[in-house]
């Protein structure tokens, strides 16, 4: 597997979730937090395997799918790739790294609504397929 550039604290995850589903806080880049207690590159905390969805992204999140566009709500998961973290270790967790693409899946848990003269329908769609990316700005330092 090539090298690539090791994911730190503030460096970001980029989520996109399939049309027409709408998830607003997932709009922006989310800064991710690394839980590394020894190494750092830049003064900064490396990411580890676990710290690819940062805590702000594990609570339940409002979203839209029109033309249900009375907000329902749900949960954030994403799958990690081998090319997304190293082979070896630090302290038993693998270092993550920008590498590719990958999986994300947004679980609906209260549907959102359409709203029609005979009441609002729910959504029929319980998975919203997506996609995740790490963005760095680290430059300098690779692990593979």
């Amino acid at each position: 597997m090539p090298a690539d550039y090791i994911m730190r604290t503030s460096d970001m995850i980029k989520v996109t979730i399939s049309p027409p589903a709408v998830v607003p806080p997932l709009i922006p880049p989310i800064p991710l937090i690394g839980t590394s207690a020894n190494f750092k590159v830049m003064s900064m905390a490396v990411c580890l395997e676990g710290d690819e969805l940062p805590p702000t992204l594990s609570a339940p999140m409002p979203y839209i799918s029109p033309p249900y566009v009375i907000p329902g709500m749900g949960t954030l998961s994403v799958t990690l790739t081998p090319t997304n973290k190293t082979a070896t270790t630090e302290n038993g967790k693998k270092i993550l790294i920008k590498g590719g693409t990958f999986q994300a899946k947004f679980q609906v848990s209260s549907p959102a609504m359409m709203p029609t003269p005979a009441g609002p329908v729910p959504d029929p769609v319980a998975v919203k397929p997506g996609t995740a990316q790490f963005i760095t700005t680290n430059v300098t330092t690779k692990a593979g």
